[in-house]
């Protein structure tokens, strides 16, 4: 539990450039953000969390202001991944085959 608590922590200043983002909550499987950056980066870094901290994807819950909240999704439960209306969520690159 500790390691998820430093890894939601430590992506959370990765992404400190020209804007603010940043995991107010992360509590089981739902994500509380705040971000001055523009939808799609926020649902990008949202995907990203949660995929490290081993779910299958970030799907989109709520925004109010500047506050984005979010349900980190396991691929075993069968649930649809909803994007930020107006973004898309990035399609996993898999390996090829030779």
């Amino acid at each position: 539990m500790k390691k998820i608590l430093l890894l939601t922590a430590l992506s959370g200043s990765l992404l400190s450039g020209c804007y603010s983002t940043q995991i107010n909550m992360s509590m089981g499987n739902m994500r509380l953000i705040t971000s001055s950056a523009d939808p799609q980066s926020v649902m990008d870094f949202a995907t990203k969390t949660c995929k490290g901290d081993f779910y299958a994807g970030a799907s989109f819950l709520s925004k109010a202001g500047n506050e984005y909240r979010f349900k980190c999704v396991k691929a075993e439960e069968n649930e649809v991944l909803t994007p930020i209306p107006g973004t898309s969520i990035e399609p996993e690159k898999k390996a090829e085959v030779k």
